[in-house]
């Protein structure tokens, strides 16, 4: 049986979501961004999840007062359908919802129907589109979100 960790991101734990990041985006935010993200970015709360001791994901999130914004969330290429990201999403939500957050929201691609449905199965709904959204193919986003 595999053994699952969810936890806050740390500094030692950049490198490895990196991978994770490059292995999941066209175009990836750098080993900078997130060292940015952990010490400086106040709003800023990262988990990752690990298997067997392995990252295989990792998830953020920018919290300011009542209103989460989800900025990432990644699962490695190897490791997705198995539920991983539904288990790191649900731990997202149910520590913002400790924090206080009463609505969350994040952008999903159009063409990505998988994160999509996952996202519906925690009740967020379609509540817009930020048109040319993502910079590497100018694909709209659908802006989801949800009441907690």
């Amino acid at each position: 049986m595999d053994k699952v960790l969810i936890r806050k991101m740390e500094i030692n734990d950049v490198e490895h979501v990196v991978e994770v990041e490059k292995a999941s985006f066209a175009t990836p935010w750098t080993t900078d961004i997130f060292y940015q993200e952990i010490v400086d970015n106040n709003f800023a709360h990262y988990f990752v999840i690990e298997v067997n001791a392995r990252i295989v994901g990792y998830a953020g999130t920018w919290i300011v007062i009542d209103d989460a914004q989800i900025t990432n969330i990644a699962i490695m290429p190897e490791y997705r359908g198995y539920k991983f990201g539904e288990m790191l999403f649900q731990y997202v939500i149910q520590t913002s919802m400790q924090m206080g957050v009463r609505h969350l929201s994040l952008e999903v691609r159009v063409s990505n129907r998988i994160a999509q449905s996952m996202y519906r199965k925690f009740g967020l709904i379609p509540g817009g589109i930020r048109k040319n959204y993502y910079t590497d193919n100018q694909e709209d986003a659908i802006v989801m979100w949800v009441n907690l």
